[in-house]
């Protein structure tokens, strides 16, 4: 063996790396510009990518099964984006169309309402409501419902659009879970090979974001069900029509980030209000904000952070500030950034060893 002494002075022997060290400041330039144009060109499919990942790896599991018995892993993917598809869009096109049609019908009682003058009648009964009867007939209602309806067509279009956005994209969506679902085998082994951090760490990260999305959906589905179940349940206890059904229909609402429980129980609450049920009304109202709100704010976060192992005020910002941050793709990316975040971190930690080895 070669017992030769450097005599190398450590100036000369640090920049004999010099070129190399240059190189590789380069290459993490010209990788990160890379990275950041890619990211701009996914920004408008940001939300399709979210939504097809996501189910991706919730349906996982049942495209295993269905991958034993079809032989074909393209037709296997397409049975499972089939079923899927069935069960997630056809209660919304159901709860859609349900939406639409009571919202036509209610717009119409209250236009028959406010034109008949029957709210005066309702009002003019509660002797702390008499006063207000003037200051409303300044603003002269039939008048205010006219100027609605007009608002409402010249919003028309916009909605139109905004609709056929929303469809470009569930069917971006499914399009993009089909090769999810196909290749993902391929993509995983690819994202190991491409990873900067060793195969364990790869491996945790991976892991801490399957459980993130798994946690995030499941902590949503769970509150939806007990909001539906609430809402259904004072409809039940008012003697509403229909207690069960607005019930499921209030649980999928609380699905959607942007949407929520409310845009059922509020018109429920105005209608009561118009009826002359004012107790009814007060009590819903109360109860749709105090508790049926209440849970998605607190409990959400309970249960998500829980199966995160995080504390409930980091889980609140990660889902909360995601919203804010990427719309309704936030109630993912949120939660999935944190948990990246404190793997990343957990990867930079020097470990401490034994100096006598």
């Amino acid at each position: 063996m070669d017992q030769r002494v450097d005599d190398r002075t450590p100036a000369e022997t640090a920049n004999l790396g010099s070129p190399d060290r240059m190189r590789a400041f380069v290459v993490l330039a010209m990788t990160i510009g890379a990275l950041f144009v890619c990211f701009l060109l996914a920004l408008p499919f940001l939300a399709a990518l979210t939504w097809a990942l996501a189910l991706a790896i919730l349906c996982v599991p049942s495209h295993r099964w269905t991958e034993s018995k079809v032989k074909s892993p393209s037709l296997a993917a397409l049975i499972s984006v089939c079923w899927i598809g069935m069960v997630v869009v056809m209660p919304a096109i159901w709860i859609s169309a349900r939406l639409m049609t009571e919202a036509a019908a209610g717009a119409v009682l209250i236009k028959e309402k406010i034109a008949s003058g029957e709210w005066r009648a309702i009002f003019e009964s509660r002797a702390v409501l008499t006063t207000l009867v003037p200051w409303i007939e300044e603003l002269d209602l039939p008048a205010a419902i006219g100027g609605a309806a007009s608002w409402t067509a010249t919003k028309a279009a916009a909605f139109i659009r905004g609709w056929i956005l929303q469809l470009v994209t569930i069917l971006l969506t499914f399009y993009l879970l089909f090769y999810f679902l196909r290749d993902r085998r391929l993509v995983v082994g690819w994202l190991h090979e491409v990873s900067p951090l060793s195969t364990a760490d790869t491996g945790r990260l991976f892991t801490r974001i399957v459980d993130t999305v798994q946690a995030t959906l499941y902590g949503t589905f769970a509150v939806a069900v007990i909001q539906g179940a609430l809402g259904g349940l004072m409809f039940w206890w008012l003697g509403l029509p229909a207690p069960l059904v607005w019930g499921l229909v209030m649980g999928v609402l609380a699905i959607v980030p942007v949407l929520g429980a409310f845009i059922v129980w509020v018109p429920v609450a105005i209608f009561l209000v118009l009826e002359g049920h004012w107790a009814s009304a007060l009590l819903l109202t109360a109860w749709g904000t105090l508790v049926i709100g209440a849970i998605d704010n607190f409990l959400y976060p309970v249960l998500v952070g829980d199966r995160l192992k995080l504390h409930t005020v980091p889980s609140f910002i990660a889902i909360i500030g995601g919203i804010i941050v990427f719309g309704p793709p936030g109630l993912l990316l949120g939660p999935v950034a944190v948990a990246t975040a404190i793997v990343l971190l957990e990867v930079w930690r020097i470990p401490v060893t034994n100096p006598s080895h």
